[in-house]
């Protein structure tokens, strides 16, 4: 049947080319920036972290200083508050390192012309059920697991706690879960896309990000390095895996905020600050407890069927 030149052909209309693949958590990036403003975006967030953070944590521990010890020199009151003897050296560092959530919000939003919400998942937003299934693993994994290796160790919970051990738990529960969250944001989060857009290959960039992660911990033992390499390494398998920040960050809550919690009822959070070294056996035991979430983290994720990759139109 022939068709009046003035109208179009069905067969024309067609598409017949084939639909984009779904892009990947780390690809989300490409959609918004060219390589030389991911570029500019890793060399300002590096330089956010290491210039701004410590004036942040700097001002913080001077008012702290001005409010509740001002007969106390500030120089003894900064060594008390860096080393985790007091309160305010834990709030400090926590909302210093919180502020890189700032950070990635204005990389996000003024430099990439992107909602900060593309760091959280695939869905363009923080997916709240899972994370809060991924909590609920983690404190049964991560928490329960760390207190019955110490039982199986000869080391059960023995309460001794430390001066001031209530304000140390309020300062832990309300501001490491931020600052757990913002490194989440920026290592496994805002590195991994802005990086992915270097390199193709988003494992090369996880590895990168996670010797970088585990390094800026100061000094350390090599099991201990390790230790903070693999879970580094892991919380960014998680993120590649799930296609969103919420197991990384369920784990590294649990694991800071048990952490602060145990020491301070049973030793001090200062001692656990001061620790450089662990054995190999601690290191291995920490690292088969991580690698249990995260597998527990992943078949949740299959289960619910939530999605890991997002539609290539949807990311335009």
């Amino acid at each position: 049947m022939a068709y009046p030149s003035n109208q179009p052909d069905p067969d024309s209309r067609t598409d017949k080319t084939s639909p984009a693949p779904p892009v990947t958590y780390a690809e989300q990036l490409s959609c918004q920036a060219g390589r030389p403003a991911a570029l500019l975006g890793i060399l300002i967030a590096f330089a956010f972290y290491f210039t701004l953070t410590p004036w942040i944590s700097l001002a913080i521990t001077a008012v702290s200083h001005y409010v509740t010890a001002p007969d106390v020199p500030f120089t003894d009151f900064q060594s008390y508050a860096a080393s985790y003897q007091i309160p305010t050296g834990l709030a400090a560092n926590g909302i210093a390192i919180a502020g890189l959530l700032l950070c990635c919000w204005l990389l996000m939003t003024r430099l990439h012309r992107a909602p900060l919400g593309q760091l959280s998942s695939v869905e363009q937003r923080l997916r709240r059920g899972y994370l809060g299934i991924c909590l609920g693993i983690a404190t049964i994994l991560i928490l329960g697991g760390s207190l019955l290796v110490g039982y199986l160790q000869s080391q059960p919970f023995q309460f001794a706690p430390q001066p001031q051990w209530w304000s140390f738990l309020v300062v832990g529960a309300l501001v490491t879960p931020w600052q757990a969250a913002a490194e989440g944001y920026l290592f496994r989060g805002y590195l991994l896309q802005s990086m992915t857009r270097l390199t193709a290959n988003p494992w090369i960039v996880a590895a990168a990000s996670s010797l970088v992660f585990a390094s800026l911990h100061g000094v350390q033992n090599a099991a201990l390095f390790v230790d903070r390499l693999a879970f580094g390494l892991l919380a960014s398998t998680l993120v590649i895996l799930t296609g969103g920040l919420e197991a990384g960050i369920a784990a590294h809550i649990i694991n800071n905020v048990g952490a602060y919690s145990i020491a301070a009822m049973t030793s001090s959070i200062a001692q656990l600050r001061a620790t450089q070294a662990i054995s190999w056996t601690d290191a291995l035991t920490n690292i088969t407890i991580f690698a249990a979430f995260a597998t527990a983290a992943t078949l949740v994720i299959r289960l619910h069927r939530l999605p890991t990759r997002m539609d290539n139109a949807d990311a335009s």
